[in-house]
Formats: C-alpha cells, structure tokens, sequence
C-alpha cells in the first residue's frame, strides 16, 4: 500500500508540476500514451516525464519558426477581391480573416494540394533592372490561393504555373511594390518567414449535423498546419484527429453539434498550440471562434483560456 500510496503522489507531482512548467502541452500527450500500448501507467508516466524534460522550459521546448534559405521564383499578378484571393484554400475574406491583400495563389509545386495554406514568404524582385524598383523592401505575403497549371501553355511563356516550377501569382493590389505591372513576370527570390499575427487561431465551424467541417485560420509562427485535435469538453472521449480536406478544411463525422469543443492544432514545425474550450456548446454553423496563438518572437497577445466568439462568416 505504501508503494501504491508513493507511485501516485509521484504521478500526481509529475503532471501537475509538467503542467506548470509548460501550460500549453495537453494532458491528452498522457492520455495518447496511457492508451497506446496498454502498458502500465508508470511506464506511460515516465514516458510522459521524459517528453516533459524535452519540450519544458529552459531552451528544451521546440523553438519558433525561423526564417528559411532564400530560393529562386518568378512572380505574376492577377486580379481579384478580398472573397476570391482566398479561394483554393477556402478562405471566405481574406481581410476579415487576418491576412489581408498581402496574398499570392502558388504554383502546385509550392502548393502541395493546399498544405501550404497560410504560410508566409518574403519575396524581392531579383536580377531584372529595367523592371525591379531601386530600393525595394520586400514583400510578405500569405499562400492563400492556388495558381493552377495550363498544360495549353509552355512553361516558359503563359505556363508559369506549370510543373516542377516555382511560381508566385501574387494579388494584383500588393505586387505594385516589387515592379510595374507592365512588367508582366518577374525574377524573384524568397524564403519561408515566420507569420505574425494579431489575435488568436480562429476555427470556422461549417458543414451540416452529419458532417462537420472546420476552417483553421490566422495560425502564427509557421502559418501552415499538419494536423488538428477536437475534445467534446466534460467527458471521457480522447482528442479525435479531423482529416484533411484541401486547403485550410478540417472534416469530421463525429458529433460535434450541442457541444463545448476544445482544439488542438499541430504546425508544420512540429509545434502544438492548444485551446480550451474555445467553442461554446450553442455555437452554429458559420460562426468563428479564436483561441490561443503560437508566439513568434514578438510581444501579441494570446488567450490563454477559453476563447472570443467572433461574428459568423458565412454558413452553409
């Protein structure tokens, strides 16, 4: 009784001071590990604690999203509005969602079947005098929409967007401050830059009462995510994983309609960022919610509990 007695106070001690170390990192890690072999809880509890020790504090915890080595591109324009430049990857207003005209549908090869959805870029007119303004800064932009291919074209004259290349149509109103729009096409050089956000993750809650599907958008840090988490909150059931649709949809068959929901989403950088109880149990199709954010090196505010019930942004 004496040993049971010191294993759970041990337990206990563990994950509460795991916890206080590192308040984003969710219990569902202990409960992913106390399910996933059916081994004891002591082993998942040290598994647990050694997990803890590597994503703490104190410089073990997976840093932030740092920029990336710069590539070569060529860049385009075309025209559109707030509604369309977010279309592929199904952002209903690409103002009302955070990232505003700094947008640019990419190439397939960039795209990546819209896993790329929410990245950001800096991008500089290179190697071209007569058309690259002197003295240029340069651009950030979001991956917002898709530049599909044209296999009538070649890839070297109306084909920009053909595979393998590397191509950024970026919206008409931003790429005035690379070059003259007569320009045409343009060299570029760009890298992958961290996403500095105002506000928390917002979760779009669409689809119908059999098939629900959630829009992820205004993720800082990385921008893009690889996976995301769904917890019905006060009960039992573990954090189900949403599959991916295309673009910055999430699908689930599970019900989640009458329900508190908390999220988790996983970026591309391997980090996690987690929300509790950001989405009330009488929230309706349409509407937005904004939870925490991922820091990105900057002083922005984030929301630590809960979350901020934002206006409704179209419904199925």
């Amino acid at each position: 009784m004496m040993k049971l007695a010191t294993t759970i106070s041990t337990t206990l001690l563990l994950i509460f001071s795991s916890l206080i170390l590192h308040p984003d990192w969710s219990l569902a890690e202990l409960d992913d590990d106390t399910n996933s072999d059916g081994g004891s809880s002591t082993h998942a509890l040290a598994r647990y604690y050694q997990t803890m020790k590597h994503h703490g504090r104190g410089g073990r915890h997976r840093p932030a999203f740092r920029p990336g080595p710069w590539k070569k591109a060529h860049a385009t324009f075309y025209e559109g509005n707030t509604r369309t430049y977010g279309g592929a990857c199904d952002y209903t207003d690409v103002v009302g969602e955070g990232y505003g005209m700094n947008t640019a549908a990419l190439s397939n090869a960039l795209f990546r079947d819209g896993r790329v959805c929410g990245a950001c870029f800096q991008i500089q007119c290179v190697d071209d005098p007569q058309w690259c303004k002197p003295g240029q800064p340069p651009l950030f932009v979001t991956a917002t929409d898709l530049c599909p291919p044209n296999p009538f074209q070649p890839s070297d004259n109306g084909g920009w967007c053909n595979p393998p290349r590397e191509h950024f149509d970026i919206a008409m109103p931003v790429f005035s401050h690379l070059a003259e729009y007569k320009a045409g096409i343009i060299p570029v050089q760009y890298r992958r830059v961290p996403c500095r956000k105002r506000g928390g993750i917002r979760f779009t809650m669409n689809g119908n009462q059999w098939f629900y599907e959630v829009i992820v958008s205004n993720v800082g840090g990385a921008g893009d995510i690889v996976g995301v988490q769904v917890k019905v909150d006060k009960s039992r059931l573990r954090w189900t994983s949403l599959d991916h649709d295309w673009g910055a949809t999430w699908k689930t068959g599970f019900p989640l309609q009458g329900k508190s929901l908390s999220f988790r989403v996983k970026a591309s950088d391997g980090r996690y960022m987690t929300s509790m109880h950001v989405v009330p149990s009488d929230w309706q199709f349409g509407q937005t919610f904004e939870g925490r954010n991922f820091k990105t090196g900057r002083r922005s505010r984030s929301f630590k509990s809960g979350g901020r019930r934002r206006k409704g942004v179209g419904q199925l």
